[in-house]
């Protein structure tokens, strides 16, 4: 997964036009580099290197990154709050949460590609929206319209399409890859859900730090009950996608995209990471050499509109919500 940021500041609405074109492209940069994920892991397994191995690597690489990140926000809060207390608690549910998002969502992912092609597994995890909102109306009865009912049939319907059409040359390795990458969506979902409060309390940086060293120490022991230590040495070739894996595809689109949304907002920087599964599409056909066929382009279309007039019904909804005043 995603890996993603979570480390939204307030954003800069009315920046000037140059900074907005600026926001812009990093956040297009972003969603760009999270798309090379499912092509480094493919890459990967073409060089004998299992998925459980891929994310070691990933956390090796990348949880210093973000624990150095971490120690910075929590040193710029402790010098604004001298006073500052964190409940040892509050800490413990970051890194449960972070094994949520960055553990088994991540997991179930990058098995999931060990079965099914790149472009389905991006689109299947395109889908995670759906999941949040899902959860929301079930434990918070948060409302949801028509609109957005419609939206998750059209999604669904072009991911139907083109998992049928895989169906007919994978077999039933394209169901367990299927199911294992919706898997990934719903847990990256609850993570989200999970992920708002502690993010309030605690900063996103600090956060994330949390969440991303406790996924961490999970998937290395994961590691460890599966694999020897020595399977950590690789060849020449599977080290440099181990590196673009950890740095690429991980580290730099997070912060890349956690700059887009300090400059034009969240809004804006959600709207330009539909460029990933264009990419994700792009580099798994002339790289890995996946087939693209008409269904391959109808179902992508179908997903990618079901999901962009879904993100919409969902603000208009949210944005109803904040003028109706609380029930007494």
């Amino acid at each position: 997964m995603s890996q993603t940021a979570q480390i939204p500041p307030k954003a800069q609405t009315e920046a000037p036009p140059v900074s907005r074109w600026i926001g812009y492209t990093l956040g297009a940069l972003g969603a760009a580099f999270f798309a090379t994920k499912g092509i480094v892991i493919k890459l990967a397994l073409i060089e004998n290197v299992d998925a459980l191995t891929t994310l070691t690597w990933r956390m090796i690489i990348a949880v210093p990154f973000f624990a150095l990140i971490g120690w910075m926000g929590y040193r710029d809060k402790r010098r604004k709050q001298p006073d500052l207390k964190i409940a040892p608690i509050t800490l413990v549910k970051a890194g449960l949460v972070g094994m949520v998002g960055y553990y088994v969502a991540s997991y179930l992912d990058f098995a999931g590609l060990e079965y099914i092609t790149a472009q389905l597994d991006r689109l299947i995890l395109l889908t995670y929206p759906f999941f949040v909102v899902l959860f929301g109306a079930i434990i918070f009865r948060r409302k949801v319209s028509a609109a957005m009912v419609a939206a998750l049939v059209v999604s669904y319907s072009g991911l139907i399409m083109i998992f049928g059409h895989e169906l007919q040359l994978g077999g039933a390795d394209v169901i367990i890859g299927s199911a294992l990458v919706l898997g990934a969506a719903i847990s990256f979902a609850a993570y989200q859900l999970l992920a708002k409060p502690l993010i309030d309390q605690l900063g996103a940086r600090l956060f994330t730090s949390v969440a991303m060293s406790a996924a961490g120490f999970a998937v290395i022991t994961h590691f460890l009950f599966v694999h020897p230590l020595s399977a950590l040495a690789l060849g020449p070739n599977a080290m440099w996608l181990m590196l673009a894996m950890g740095t690429v595809s991980t580290v730099l689109p997070a912060y890349l995209i956690s700059a887009s949304i300090g400059i034009v907002g969240p809004e804006p920087t959600a709207i330009m990471g539909n460029v990933s599964p264009v990419i994700t599409i792009t580099m798994a056909v002339t790289i890995l050499g996946e087939v693209f066929s008409v269904w391959h382009a109808l179902g992508a279309a179908m997903v990618l509109m079901g999901i962009f007039t879904f993100t919409r019904a969902e603000r208009r909804v949210q944005k109803l919500a904040q003028k109706v005043p609380p029930a007494v």
